[in-house]
């Protein structure tokens, strides 16, 4: 998967007192609803060394679902790492938005998984979730479809 190496890391690998990660995540569901997965990539800002990366498999979900899964998923990852500054980028454009407080979250299933990440992005000292392109977002896409072919969880997959 990429150039990125992947590391196991041992507390903060930055050297300065804060580890600063930018947090990719991507769902998809073939069908809506179908069998659904989430992609999750965890990567230290200082270095691009990748710490986490994991694409899951959910069963039978919405793409929504699988896209707000991703989102929790690497808020929950990050905080293990013990991330402090955090940047979330989603190609999800409706999520994005939701989470920033532009849109309303009306889906109560969905309202679940939004409470859950607002609650776990007030771990971090900074918090910040932003949209990107499909194109740029092509690794926890990958994790997303590997997880679903399988229809199993890939952890730390290096393919």
């Amino acid at each position: 998967m990429g150039r990125a190496r992947i590391a196991a890391p041992v507390g903060n690998m930055s050297g300065s007192d804060s580890l600063r990660v930018t947090i990719h995540v991507d769902g998809g569901a073939r069908g809506n609803p179908g069998p659904a997965g989430a992609g999750v990539v965890v990567q230290c800002r200082d270095d691009d060394v990748i710490l986490h990366q994991a694409g899951l498999f959910l069963g039978r979900a919405t793409n929504n679902v699988a896209e707000y899964s991703a989102l929790v998923a690497g808020l929950k990852a990050a905080a293990q790492l013990g991330a402090d500054d955090v940047e979330c980028l989603s190609d999800s454009e409706l999520m994005v938005k939701q989470m920033n407080g532009e849109y309303r979250v009306k889906n109560e299933r969905l309202r679940e998984f939004y409470d859950q990440a607002q609650q776990l992005q007030g771990k971090f000292s900074r918090f910040s979730i932003r949209h990107i392109r499909r194109e740029k977002n092509e690794e926890a896409d990958k994790l997303v479809n590997m997880a679903i072919n399988r229809r199993s969880n890939v952890e730390d997959a290096a393919e």
